[in-house]
């Protein structure tokens, strides 16, 4: 409580109570309220101008927030790491695995597309750290992109294995006659002058001359699609490899295979003779690769040596005459 004063008044011979004036009170209640404004404005301009003020949880928050920073950063030096390893089995897959398998090489345009066009990281904008969280979400669905392009590469590539072996033995690879039996190889690929017509057309294959009855071979693991009599090839067996190879045999005696039957590189198919469009005994051999006619002096790896590959290959660049 707030003291009571008086004076002594001579007049009374009393004590009298000394009463406020009312103005000097009013005063100083606006004076108690302007010093309280004024100390607050103060300390807000003191709060505001220094930064090392804090509240314990803005400092927990501050914490937060540059921990997070760090590990973002470390985020995105792990994925440099892969994208680095990632890089390297693509180079191996395209230079090494496809190249192998004879499958074609993927474009690094295939491996990142898909990241044009909209802005897929709207929703991420417009925060204080949103730079770097785009900048790590936007590579790691990259990489996701890169690693499932290459996961599909290499199943690819693992069906390719499994076939591969199939491929070697059904890949066109020996003489369809035996160089025992051969008179001569009498004409190959390429414009010659044709026995019969008397004019240079086009020649789709090697002529073997051999006597006639000689024993004519698959070339490579097949099934026979055809084995019928032709006007042009007379006596026809067409074998089909798989893998886009066909193989046919010409101007034969007689056939020793039917139609779907499964043949091995080596077996014995049918018989050289003199059916069709044909001048002498021997057998006209062709290559087929996807639908296209093929030089066949490419397919004899598999049972020539250097010597007589080089002197096939001599035999069948002459131009003469073939036999069909």
């Amino acid at each position: 409580m707030s003291q009571v004063k008086y004076y002594y008044d001579s007049d009374t011979l009393s004590y009298r109570k000394i009463e406020p004036k009312k103005g000097k009170k009013f005063a100083l209640v606006i004076l108690f309220l302007l010093g309280i404004i004024a100390t607050s404005f103060i300390l807000a301009l003191v709060y505001i101008n220094i930064p090392s003020v804090e509240t314990p949880k803005e400092k927990a928050y501050k914490r937060e927030v540059e921990n997070m920073k760090f590990q973002y950063e470390l985020l995105n030096k792990r994925m440099e790491d892969v994208v680095s390893v990632l890089k390297n089995v693509e180079e191996r897959d395209n230079n090494i695995y496809r190249v192998y398998f004879e499958a074609n090489p993927i474009s690094i345009e295939q491996r990142k597309s898909g990241f044009g066009g909209i802005n897929r990281y709207k929703d991420l904008e417009g925060y204080e750290n949103s730079e770097i969280i785009v900048e790590a979400t936007e590579s790691l669905d990259k990489l996701s992109k890169r690693v499932v392009i290459q996961s599909k590469s290499l199943d690819e590539i693992a069906a390719l294995a499994k076939n591969k072996e199939a491929l070697l033995a059904s890949i066109p690879a020996i003489q369809p006659v035996k160089n025992d039996d051969l008179k001569r190889m009498a004409s190959g690929y390429g414009i010659r002058m044709h026995p019969i017509l008397k004019y240079r057309k086009m020649h789709n294959g090697m002529d073997f001359s051999a006597p006639s009855n000689t024993e004519i071979f698959a070339t490579g693991n097949a099934t026979v699609k055809k084995a019928k009599r032709t006007s042009g090839f007379g006596n026809l067996i067409v074998l089909d490899h798989g893998f886009g190879y066909e193989t046919y045999y010409a101007h034969l005696s007689k056939f020793n295979v039917k139609p779907g039957q499964k043949v091995k590189r080596g077996e014995i198919i049918g018989h050289v003779g003199n059916t069709g469009l044909s001048t002498a005994p021997h057998l006209h051999y062709e290559v087929h690769k996807n639908g296209k006619v093929v030089n066949p002096i490419n397919f004899y790896h598999g049972d020539l040596t250097a010597e007589e590959y080089d002197i096939m290959l001599n035999q069948s660049t002459l131009e003469n005459q073939s036999l069909d």
